[in-house]
């Protein structure tokens, strides 16, 4: 067995690494970026080497300072992960000539598989079903017009080179296949530099069904059944399930021989996955399965195909990796219950899926499964969770971490594994609308949304799924009044701190009395009853700590705080900014730049909550900064006035 490893990766799938190595007493180093010189990976390895600055470019696809650094630290082997260097060639060859063991595909496999319309040719030629298309050589614009025509509207252009969703586009008609063929090889080009192009049939109920294969250097090679990564954005996979819905055992026994034979015919060796595309129209049926392209690494999603086989996939590449046999034959494995994983991005689905970078001063993410209740916005219905399930976590970030804006934006993977297809997603679905996670912005709704849909939940998806469902699973959630209640009662009877109490709160009230509660955005009323109690099983997570009250509800959480009354009434601050003390309109304006002012003279006047607060001048001094304008919304901490004392 490899004795020590550097893992040439960052993130999840460092740390994913590690836990293995860790169970089977593997030293572990760790590389970093400037940006992740505090990350996860580099505290739980057990020594950890610098190699750049932060942009990718400069450190991790720096094959050769990876090497640099697993020779200066004695590491045996070098364990690429995914994305990054996983699957170049080049990189492979350069380690293995450095003296060290690949922990990967070999770079012959790797090179085979590499270019779309060669790894075609080679899978037809190994009787491997291919999606029908062009793959030829001559790539004058006429002859690849011709050839779509041929193959029939609609069709997808894909860059020969490509991934990631970069360098495809599909073509409705012929007359638009021009203008589309000019744009994919500009950007496979700009992206890939390499601008040929191969023509494929387009599906129109197409089914992303890959299935996970592994060799070893014995000439062994065994798959691990399939996973269904249907539910994608802009081709990037967003939920992953194992086994697929709707596959029946035939179609299944089919699917998996192809895949092995893909995998014979370049000698394979590790992990790997060989993808398809099915023509789900008519249901899954193996005479519409055509091969796409194989990933010649780990995936991403391997977790949901560990929960259902029992399988650590790590190990098995660190065995294979070490000479060693597969651990288990064919006919040793076997499906167990259904696994779904769903990847949680700090992106905002609500302003286009930006991402979202920064501090995370909250980042809790849960492994047990409440019973929740969950009422749906767009069709106004409740949901019960009640079902037995068990939650796992892929994460490289912690509490008080940053989001780096080097990265991929993925923070953690959420893996639901449960007797059936339909507990995995409700359970699942409760873990994700759990997360609680602030103030980065996450796709935590979306995914919970995603999850609960009532087709998602009946097994009827294809690739179109999220943009057919888009107004449906993005949205906004405000506080639910059920929620308040319990967040109003934290803040007034735990005394958060010394915070004020919020305004109309009446100590040993026996009458419901208003409660004015604010988060980063604006302040709520809630209804505060005497001795009320609240049904912890109705709403999420609600907790206090040293100054706020938090409170989660399906994806989305809250800071709270008491409304800053005070400081709206005498709008002080010593060093002469005065800050909107919460969200509000702005009413009236009664000074200009450099007017002189003295002490508690009304400057600006703020309307919230239906009441006017007056900031005030806090000394004498001139008006220096104006940034208040009458009518207008300001949020909480805005920068309304600064006065400059007078000298």
């Amino acid at each position: 067995m490899i004795a020590s490893l550097l893992i040439a990766n960052r993130g999840e799938i460092a740390c994913r690494i590690i836990r293995t190595c860790r169970k089977l007493g593997i030293r572990t180093i760790a590389v970093y970026s400037d940006a992740d010189a505090r990350a996860l990976h580099v505290r739980q390895a057990d020594e950890a080497v610098h190699i750049g600055p932060s942009p990718a470019r400069e450190s991790y696809l720096r094959g050769d300072k990876i090497i640099a650094a697993a020779k200066a630290t004695g590491a045996e082997a070098i364990h690429p992960g995914y994305g990054f260097l996983s699957e170049n060639a080049d990189f492979a060859e350069a380690v293995a000539a450095a003296g060290l063991i690949w922990v990967g595909a070999t770079p012959h496999s790797i090179r085979a598989m590499g270019l779309k319309d060669a790894a075609k040719k080679l899978m037809a030629d190994a009787g491997v079903p291919v999606t029908p298309g062009y793959l030829g050589e001559d790539q004058a614009p006429d002859r690849l017009q011709a050839e779509a025509d041929a193959i029939g509207y609609p069709v997808l252009i894909k860059a020969v080179a490509g991934g990631g969703g970069k360098g495809m586009r599909r073509v409705e008609a012929s007359a638009d296949f021009a203008d589309a063929l000019a744009s994919c090889k500009r950007e496979a080009a700009s992206s890939f530099g390499d601008d040929r192009v191969l023509i494929e049939k387009y599906i129109t109920a197409p089914r992303h069904i890959e299935v996970q294969v592994f060799g070893d250097t014995h000439g062994n090679i065994v798959h691990l059944f399939e996973r269904d990564c249907s539910l994608q954005r802009r081709h990037q996979k967003v939920i992953e399930e194992a086994p697929a819905p709707g596959m029946s055992e035939e179609t299944r026994e089919r699917l998996c021989a192809a895949a092995v034979r893909a995998a014979q015919a370049v000698d394979y060796v590790g992990a790997g996955t060989i993808e398809f595309i099915a023509d789900a129209s008519e249901g899954l049926r193996a005479d519409r399965i055509w091969f796409m392209e194989m990933n010649t690494r780990l995936q991403v999603e391997h977790p949901v195909t560990e929960e259902i086989t029992g399988v650590d996939l790590v190990e098995w590449q660190l065995r294979v990796a070490s000479g060693e046999t597969l651990p288990k034959r064919q006919e040793e494995l076997a499906i167990n219950g259904h696994a779904i994983e769903a990847r949680l991005y700090a992106e905002d689905p609500a302003k286009g899926f930006l991402p979202s970078v920064g501090r995370l001063e909250r980042f809790r993410l849960p492994t047990e499964v409440r019973s929740t209740r969950w009422r749906d916005p767009v069709r106004g219905v409740e949901f019960e969770n009640d079902y037995p399930s068990v939650g796992r976590i892929e994460t490289g970030v912690t509490e008080g971490g940053e989001v780096s804006p080097f990265y991929d934006p993925m923070i953690a993977k959420i893996i639901c594994h449960a007797d059936t297809r339909r507990d995995a997603a409700v359970g699942l679905a409760s873990l994700c609308a759990d997360a609680q996670i602030w103030p980065i912005r996450t796709n935590a709704t979306f995914l919970h949304a995603l999850l609960v849909n009532p087709d998602f939940m009946s097994g009827r998806i294809d690739t179109g799924f999220i943009e057919r469902y888009h107004e449906d699973v993005i949205f906004s959630v405000d506080p639910e009044p059920w929620l308040l209640g319990p967040v109003a009662e934290m803040i007034c009877h735990k005394a958060i701190e010394g915070r004020p109490l919020p305004i109309g709160f009446r100590l040993n009230a026996d009458v419901t009395t208003d409660v004015a509660v604010m988060d980063r955005r604006q302040v709520y009323r809630a209804s505060l009853a005497s001795g009320a109690t609240y049904d912890q099983r109705a709403y999420p997570l609600v907790q206090a700590d040293h100054d706020a009250v938090w409170a989660t509800m399906q994806g989305e959480t809250w800071r709270f705080t008491a409304p800053r009354f005070d400081q709206a009434a005498s709008g002080l601050a010593s060093s002469g900014a005065l800050l909107a003390p919460m969200p509000g309109r702005v009413t009236a304006v009664e000074v200009a730049p450099g007017d002189t002012v003295t002490k508690g003279q009304r400057l600006v006047t703020l309307e919230a909550m239906k009441m006017e607060h007056a900031l005030t001048a806090p000394f004498d001094g001139v008006v220096a900064e104006l940034n208040a304008t009458p009518g207008t919304q300001v949020p909480v901490d805005a920068l309304l006035v600064r006065v400059e004392a007078k000298e």
